[in-house]
């Protein structure tokens, strides 16, 4: 009986959870995957929870590759992170143009909080065989925000030593995890 009743449970209280991004230059809405990476997810939310992303900067852009983010506030300097989180790339989801996945460093599990968009198919980035970087998610609708945010001027940073930083400030305004209602409507 209790099977039966769960079966008829509207479709919208199983969706996976959304959140909304909230940039300087529009938003974008992401379907998080928490079945093909449940570590992952929980990360991510954590941060969203406990607002850390909330005035962050989208801090390295590459067009034709990636917009880069979460990591660092608007002073350039690097925001705190919980422990890191065990890959789950290998037999997960492609880095696809339109997915968001989790950046690392050469260590395998050593993401913590800073992600990506896939602006282009991003395949060679997968775990074909080994360990690659962990996609999580999903843009369902704001593509063409990432598409407006992938002509940013770039230039060299001395501060973070690093090419591709944005010459004004891509800003993450706030980051909210919809209600469950929004969370199962359709995408147009």
């Amino acid at each position: 009986m209790l099977v039966l009743a769960a079966s008829l449970l509207p479709t919208a209280l199983l969706a996976a959870p959304r959140v909304q991004f909230e940039t300087n230059h529009g938003n974008i809405v992401v379907e998080l995957a928490p079945k093909m990476a449940p570590q992952t997810v929980k990360n991510f939310l954590r941060y969203v929870a406990d607002g850390s992303y909330d005035g962050s900067l989208f801090h390295r852009i590459v067009p034709g590759f990636v917009v880069q983010g979460g990591g660092y506030n608007q002073q350039y300097q690097q925001l705190p992170t919980y422990d890191p989180v065990v890959n789950e790339s290998i037999g997960g989801l492609s880095n696809k143009r339109g997915t968001i996945a989790m950046a690392r460093t050469q260590a395998v599990d050593s993401a913590t909080r800073q992600f990506y968009f896939n602006l282009v198919n991003n395949t060679n980035l997968d775990g074909v065989g080994q360990a690659g970087y962990t996609v999580f998610g999903q843009v369902v609708s704001g593509i063409e925000v990432l598409d407006k945010l992938s002509q940013t001027p770039t230039q060299y940073s001395s501060i973070l030593r690093a090419n591709n930083v944005p010459t004004t400030p891509v800003i993450l305004r706030h980051v909210t995890l919809l209600p469950e209602q929004q969370a199962g409507k359709k995408s147009k």
